[in-house]
């Protein structure tokens, strides 16, 4: 049976304007996030984060030393500390820790390897600032989500310690788009198709190669990093993007756990006020990082 919330999700998203200009692009992102707000109870302090531009957002229960570092979406060309406010509060009131959002520079005005180059800004701020590597978990939606696992490989490759985790909504990891579920899927997903995916990538890129790890890290050695969740809906054209991180992380030895959620759409959580579905991926990513903080889970795969 068809979930009545998501139905009406879905039409809302469908009916959305389309703008062709990037500055109203940007403008309806920011506009959608903040016309959610934040409960009473949700502290924000910007901060100069080693030169990115960042907030801090807490609640109550957030346990001292423990932070996520998080990396919004927006296809690297929109998306930023007002999109995503509200999504954030509620992960880190689910991981029961304070959120480090990180406003990383957007192409085209800055493609990559920026994105890059500010998420491990971001990191270094916070170890600086006396956070264990083992308290600090990386977090991301769709694009973000592909940052999350691309800065994890640039913090291996710099010499860094590893964070304990990584947490990656819809993760897009794949610039040249190539798979199945790009087109299978299509007809399902109201909000994401391969016509805007072509256009971001392209800006993002700035004639970069496609498959350069850290941009498509769909290419890149997964050995060594951190454990991962990834969570996907299976109404998305980004699915194999998602399936296919969690079999190379797999097959790389790293500790993965794959959730796949029936009928969702596009980072879903983004909508945790309207879907009963949003608010229970949230509490399991939120699990997922204090249990790993914790020590309380396995960070290698059961066997048997």
């Amino acid at each position: 049976m068809s979930n009545p919330e998501i139905d009406a999700l879905r039409a809302v998203i469908a009916a959305r304007p389309r703008p062709a200009e990037l500055s109203e692009m940007r403008a309806g992102i920011d506009t959608r996030g903040l016309a959610n707000g934040v409960a009473d109870d949700v502290t924000v302090v910007p901060v100069n984060a080693a030169g990115v531009p960042a907030e801090w957002t807490s609640t109550p229960n957030a346990i001292a030393n423990r932070a996520i570092l998080y990396f919004h979406g927006g296809g690297y060309v929109i998306g930023s500390l007002d999109s995503h406010r509200h999504l954030v509060a509620q992960m880190g009131r689910a991981a029961a820790a304070a959120v480090l959002a990180l406003g990383y520079r957007l192409a085209p005005e800055c493609p990559f390897p920026a994105p890059i180059e500010d998420a491990l800004a971001g990191y270094r701020f916070l170890l600086a600032q006396g956070y264990l590597p083992g308290s600090i978990a990386l977090a991301g939606d769709s694009a973000g989500g592909g940052l999350v696992v691309a800065a994890m490989v640039a913090i291996r490759d710099a010499g860094l310690p590893q964070p304990a985790c990584g947490w990656t909504i819809s993760p897009w990891i794949d610039m040249e788009s190539t798979g199945a579920s790009i087109t299978g899927k299509a007809a399902e997903d109201p909000g994401v198709q391969k016509a805007g995916l072509d256009f971001m990538a392209k800006a993002y890129l700035g004639g970069a190669d496609p498959k350069h790890p850290l941009a498509s890290p769909l290419h890149a050695d997964l050995t060594g990093l951190a454990p991962l969740l990834i969570q996907v809906g299976a109404a998305e054209t980004l699915l194999d993007d998602s399936t296919r991180l969690a079999a190379l992380a797999g097959a790389a030895h790293v500790a993965v756990t794959l959730e796949i959620w029936p009928e969702m759409l596009h980072v879903w959580h983004v909508y945790h006020r309207q879907l009963a579905a949003a608010r229970k991926a949230i509490a399991n990513g939120g699990a997922f990082v204090r249990a790993v903080m914790d020590g309380t889970t396995p960070v290698t795969p059961r066997v048997g």
